[in-house]
């Protein structure tokens, strides 16, 4: 294939980029006007191809109006309904009682001594803007160093695993001391097998942000999941000071007929916790779904919108399935991901509980049990991406396109897909960095503002926590606009690789080059 269109990338030689074959195969992408052009290649003829394959072939687009796992939609349904009863109960004797006082800042401001108040409210609140403010910046610094920021995700992942490491040496916490020390062994080797693989993962990365910029209902899309995101953070913020405002124990609801007790606040506490992720993992993939059956799904298969061939307002239809026939398959797959999560903070809590005490083995053994179920969450978080599409693109129930997803990666090998993977890992960094950034936020103003609640730090560990996930939470929403665009051109190579070819030469070609097991396709069966 040594010819392509020298326009899909915006007339490259033009603004200082050498042609692809003076690169070695590694080029550096520039923006697309237009950001689609059909081009005739010699090795593929295209247009033969896309007359064969229709983009309806299957039921795509066209799914049978059928309500999919419907046992986990009232499941949902269910936890969220429960969820409100709770929030309502515990609101209003939070309400009642003023929420123990406090409010922002110190003084006479800091409220009652006996549990979390306004004091903490507020700060979650705060905590959410940032998170916001942070995401939205993420994703525009993601836009203009698309390149550069593999490279730092790679090279920063390696040094914040050398710091934990070092950290835990040093304070002589050994457990996990030598995990992080394999950890941190194994991203250095890692690293040296991933820079090759940047060239392919930047330019697949542009193209995503190449028809992002040519359809706004993408950021549309990613604003709306976020402002959702963050209106589920508040609501949960609120909700959870309210919960330890009604049942902690000598506090003013206690002589009123409630049963105040540290299980009951535990237990309620793990149910908000859990269907706050349960939720939020539902909206972030509702987006997904909305995106690459819309928008994403639409350019790979039919053409550009200016080509006329585009359905009318395809994000409109593909947010219609993902939120009516396909929400029970959804969160099916987002249950499985929210119970690892519980699983790891489970553990996580008894590693610290062990430390505290001495206990060495028992923390050895509950930081390798978390690190082991975080290994398993990420594979599942990854998986569950492109069973999400087939979802969406054909309206598939959740087990059926779990194994439909596994036949891809079978076929077309995991290696080939590592790209995919150094894209979700410059996110997913980012989102692990705005998630620290919003715990050391509510560390920070915990300590400046000396509320009466944490006089002896008991409440520093939970706040902390509970802004992370926050940040963490809004983050991975607003990064659903990039990953499905990215996880559904994979998807898409996977059924009819030749579509890729008159999208987007010059990225075809070096996927070609690179890889030539993944432009094979998969066998239609």
């Amino acid at each position: 294939m040594a010819d392509w269109n020298k326009d899909q990338w915006g007339v490259q030689q033009e603004r200082g980029y050498p042609p692809l074959h003076a690169l070695g195969g590694e080029p550096k992408p520039g923006h697309s006007e237009p950001y689609a052009q059909p081009v005739f290649q010699s090795q593929y003829d295209p247009q033969s191809s896309v007359n064969r394959n229709t983009p309806f072939e299957d039921g795509r687009f066209q799914p049978k109006k059928r309500v999919n796992d419907i046992f986990f939609l009232i499941l949902f349904i269910l936890q969220f309904a429960a969820f409100s009863a709770l929030s309502g109960i515990a609101l209003s004797g939070y309400v009642s009682d003023n929420g123990l006082g406090g409010g922002v800042g110190n003084g006479f401001q800091v409220g009652s001594s006996v549990t979390l108040n306004r004091h903490t409210a507020y700060l979650l609140l705060f905590v959410t803007a940032a998170a916001l403010v942070l995401s939205i910046a993420f994703l525009v610094l993601a836009r203009i160093y698309t390149r550069a920021l593999m490279h730092i995700t790679l090279a920063l992942s390696i040094i914040l695993n050398i710091a934990i490491c070092v950290y835990y040496w040093t304070t002589g916490y050994y457990s996990g001391a030598i995990i992080f020390t394999i950890i941190a062994l194994f991203s250095i080797f890692a690293y040296l097998g991933f820079r090759s693989r940047i060239p392919l993962a930047s330019l697949l990365l542009q193209v995503v942000m190449d028809v992002s910029k040519h359809h706004k209902s993408v950021y549309v899309v990613a604003f709306i999941a976020l402002i959702l995101q963050a209106v589920l953070s508040v609501w949960f913020s609120y909700t959870l000071i309210a919960i330890y405002t009604k049942w902690t124990p000598r506090n003013p609801n206690c002589g009123n007929g409630t049963s105040c007790s540290g299980s009951t606040v535990a237990g309620l506490v793990f149910y908000a916790v859990f269907s706050y992720l349960w939720t939020s993992q539902v909206i972030g993939n509702v987006a997904l779904a909305t995106l690459a059956g819309g928008v994403y799904g639409s350019w790979y298969y039919f053409g550009p919108r200016e080509q006329g061939q585009m359905p009318k307002h395809p994000t409109l239809g593909a947010f219609g399935r993902a939120s009516t026939f396909s929400l029970g398959s959804i969160a099916f797959g987002s249950l499985i991901v929210t119970i690892l999560e519980i699983v790891r903070i489970i553990l996580n809590a008894a590693r610290n509980n062990a430390n505290a005490q001495g206990s060495f083995v028992e923390a050895c053994l509950a930081c390798c049990a978390e690190f082991f179920v975080g290994c398993i969450e990420g594979v599942v978080k990854y998986f569950n991406r492109y069973a999400y599409i087939e979802i969406a693109l054909y309206g598939k129930p959740y087990i059926k396109a779990a194994k439909d997803t596994w036949t891809m990666f079978v076929d077309r090998g995991i290696d080939a897909l590592v790209n995919d993977s150094l894209v979700g890992m410059a996110l997913m960094w980012g989102a692990y960095t705005i998630g620290l950034l919003c715990s050391l936020f509510g560390y920070l103003y915990l300590r400046l503002t000396h509320p009466a609640y944490n006089a002896d730090g008991q409440y520093t560990a939970p706040v902390v926590l509970f802004a992370f996930l926050i940040g963490l939470q809004c983050s991975i929403t607003m990064s659903t606009a990039i990953e499905a665009g990215v996880s559904t051109i994979f998807v898409g190579l996977g059924e009819d690789p030749q579509v890729l070819a008159v999208r987007a030469p010059d990225l075809f070609e070096l996927i070609a080059l690179t890889y030539p097991r993944v432009v094979q396709g998969v066998p239609r069966v």
